[in-house]
């Protein structure tokens, strides 16, 4: 059964989307004045054959068990992509049962470290449930520096994205590759969005960046993909890697992510170059 802080989300989530919809998709016309985005309360629930007293307590976050087959209707109605589905069902418990953790994990187990040290040239760094970073191999380090040397406590992915001048400067497209990473972490986070550590870190971040405020509230949801990215590297220059994301079989709690030079390019040699302090190329 959900709780308050997941009801809260996917009433928030809902509205969200409701509110995102084009109204000539549907055949429905304009609600005055020009404004063709946005489905009312009562036309989400006629289309979803749902009644609108159940749907207004989904939005407002009550204490209801919606069924598997309501919300699957509610879904197909918002046209919600496949990822954004399953996230609004980790919201009510249809998803896989969560970890009994807290989503903490104060370091990589050894096998794991040792793994990212046989990547060599391969930027390679481990993630905790709540982004927490776990472990890191050289060439992360070389990579990003203050990895090494920042407050463990604010050791945290999303919270470096949005607070660090040095990850800021790294990413030539850092508006929109911070605003993916937010909607992965929270696609992520769903079935731990109300845990302590999770409203913690979401509070900080509110408090602390406007831009993280503006992406909270859109409710974007995106599930990872593997990727080409490019970062700007103070001394090595423009780096082009390939940008995999692997959980261990044995430590699900943990992903592994790994950054894998473009075929072609030389970003990795350069970059373990810059690392030994040498000349980027």
């Amino acid at each position: 059964m959900a709780d308050s802080g997941e009801r809260s989300e996917l009433g928030a989530f809902l509205r969200a989307r409701r509110g995102q919809l084009t109204r000539a998709d549907f055949g429905l016309p304009d609600l005055g004045r020009g404004r063709a985005v946005g489905l009312r309360r009562e036309e989400v629930s006629y289309l979803s054959g749902v009644s609108v007293t159940w749907y207004t307590w989904l939005e407002q976050g009550r204490d209801i068990n919606p069924s598997r087959q309501v919300l699957d209707a509610i879904t197909r109605t918002l046209r919600l992509t496949v990822v954004e589905h399953d996230y609004v069902l980790s919201l009510v418990g249809f998803a896989p049962v969560r970890p009994d953790e807290s989503g903490a994990v104060a370091a990589a187990p050894a096998s794991l470290q040792r793994l990212m040290d046989a990547l060599d040239d391969d930027p390679a760094y481990a993630v905790a449930p709540d982004w927490g970073i776990a472990g890191w191999n050289a060439a992360y380090a070389a990579l990003y520096p203050n990895v090494a040397t920042v407050d463990p406590r604010e050791r945290n992915l999303l919270w470096l994205v949005f607070t660090d001048p040095y990850v800021r400067g790294l990413l030539p497209d850092w508006q929109v590759t911070s605003r993916r990473f937010l909607a992965e972490f929270r696609a992520e986070a769903g079935p731990r969005i109300g845990d302590p550590a999770y409203v913690a870190l979401v509070s900080r971040l509110l408090d602390a960046s406007a831009e993280f405020r503006d992406g909270w509230e859109s409710h974007d949801i995106q599930g990872f993909t593997s990727r080409e990215r490019v970062f700007t590297h103070p001394a090595a220059g423009t780096l082009r890697f390939e940008h995999h994301q692997l959980a261990p079989s044995d430590h699900p709690d943990l992903h592994l992510v790994v950054y894998t030079s473009v075929p072609g390019t030389d970003s990795a040699q350069r970059l373990a170059a810059a690392g030994r302090g040498g000349a980027a190329a």
